[in-house]
């Protein structure tokens, strides 16, 4: 079970990557009605959170410039920025980092029980591979999110 869900994250992942690329960058800053934020957001978040969860799961030190706190955690939206945010290539660079990460990646290591368990709002999280497959989830979710902005944009 543990290794379809490495499988599944390096999957979600290049589907992400491949997704990612094939946005054309002037699109990336686009807040279209309806939403909350931009592509190039979404896209920060993930990183973001796909590296919290790697911490939080398996103790991974952080990976991730101290910035992408204050631009892309819950919460946060482009029309607070005050500095620039990450360019396309930069994203692409750190979601191709974290997808090679995911190679070293063990199923005894998502078997791992955390000391108590973790807590996100109604939900509880007992082991590294329950908290990091509610990462992937959350992955999938802006995923969708994107789609969606381009299929606005699109019109």
């Amino acid at each position: 079970m543990s290794e379809m869900i490495i499988n599944t994250a390096k999957i979600v992942r290049q589907v992400v990557l491949q997704q990612v690329q094939a946005i054309q960058e002037e699109l990336f800053d686009i807040q279209t009605a309806g939403f909350n934020n931009t592509i190039r957001w979404n896209v920060g978040h993930m990183i973001y959170w796909m590296d919290k969860y790697s911490n939080l799961s398996f103790s991974s030190p952080s990976a991730i410039p101290g910035s992408y706190d204050t631009l892309f955690n819950s919460g946060t939206k482009p029309l607070d920025w005050t500095f620039a945010p990450p360019s396309k290539e930069e994203l692409v660079e750190m979601l191709t980092e974290q997808l090679s990460r995911l190679s070293e990646l063990t199923p005894e290591m998502l078997g791992e029980k955390h000391s108590t368990p973790y807590a996100l709002g109604p939900f509880q999280f007992n082991t590294a591979g329950e908290l990091f497959n509610f990462a992937l989830i959350h992955e999938a979710i802006h995923l969708g999110t994107i789609s969606s902005q381009l299929k606005v944009l699109s019109r």
